[in-house]
């Protein structure tokens, strides 16, 4: 049996009259989930809905593709050898002042939320900030207003005490979606041994990044991303690990929002020369890759999917 391939995080450009054809670049046999960014800090709330509503309506209209809003969804669409799809939010400021925007934002299909992009908000610290002070006492309501309406929380991006803290307060299982591991590459960006654990005590995953300048200097390779993921297994566990593409499915896009938000960013995204990012159809064959290693069979069946799909079966709720 071909095992499920869970991609925690993927990236449409962030603009109304995106077409989500380029998710079927995941399509395999045994099926796939990709979470798919619906913002992140410069959004509005009504930014994100807007952008939510639009990717719904084309993946309903996809006959490849289809809305996941539970495990049982998940495993019947991806049973079809289909694409099950959810969304996810890179930073509270789409949430607003409101808290009550967390269940509609559920509703409409989000399951995973980081505090924090990069630098501090009303939430809490980023990875970029000098001063780490962690999560704020808002940011603590978020958590456990996203616990109560089956949002993951999500480290990726915040600071190393905004990640410990969201691990201190949370209910459910915290993952980190799209990180990759300090201790082999020195990156911001990149998380501790101390996070990693701190995910693990929580029931949940730390889903190593293909990303080239997350992974060394702008090394997007197979053997790069499962150095990584064997450091994190070897430090937290196979039932902790798992993966995700961080796939921008148009660079030129990205690139043009550095520019229009260079506050977000610094030095360590360019250093390297235009970012290189380890296309879909890699990620597909990262399961032979660690066969080929000799893996065991379960151990690649867990990282792969098993593991996030684990975590979604203890947190989610329908919205």
């Amino acid at each position: 049996m071909t095992p499920l391939l869970w991609d925690q995080h993927a990236c449409l450009p962030l603009q109304v009259g995106t077409d989500v054809e380029p998710l079927t670049r995941f399509r395999r046999r045994g099926g796939a989930f990709v979470s798919v960014n619906a913002g992140y800090s410069p959004q509005s709330f009504a930014d994100s809905v807007a952008l939510l509503e639009h990717f719904r309506a084309g993946v309903d209209a996809h006959p490849d593709l289809e809305l996941a809003f539970d495990v049982d969804d998940v495993e019947r669409i991806t049973a079809e050898d289909r694409i099950a799809v959810a969304f996810d939010l890179e930073d509270s400021g789409p949430v607003g002042d409101d808290l009550d925007n967390l269940a509609t934002l559920a509703g409409l299909g989000v399951r995973t939320l980081l505090p924090t992009y990069n630098h501090a908000n009303r939430a809490g610290c980023g990875c970029l900030d000098l001063v780490d002070t962690g999560l704020t006492a808002w940011g603590e309501q978020i958590v456990a207003e996203m616990n109560a309406v089956g949002i993951v929380p999500d480290g990726s991006h915040c600071s190393a005490q905004t990640g410990l803290d969201l691990c201190r307060v949370s209910k459910g299982p915290v993952v980190y979606s799209h990180s990759c591991m300090k201790a082999l590459w020195d990156h911001p960006r990149n998380i501790t041994d101390d996070q990693a654990r701190a995910c693990a005590d929580t029931g949940g995953v730390v889903a190593i990044t293909g990303v080239g300048i997350f992974l060394g200097p702008n090394t997007p390779t197979l053997e790069a991303m499962t150095s990584h993921l064997e450091y994190a297994v070897d430090l937290v566990g196979v039932d902790h690990v798992a993966l995700s593409s961080d796939f921008s499915f148009d660079h030129a896009d990205f690139n043009d929002e550095m520019q229009r938000n260079p506050q977000a960013f610094d030095d360590s995204y360019t250093a390297w020369g235009p970012i290189q990012w380890m296309p879909p159809e890699t990620v597909l064959t990262i399961g032979r890759h660690l066969t080929d290693r000799g893996w065991r069979d379960a151990d690649v069946r867990a990282v792969l999917g098993g593991n996030m799909l684990r975590v979604a079966k203890r947190a989610w709720v329908r919205g």
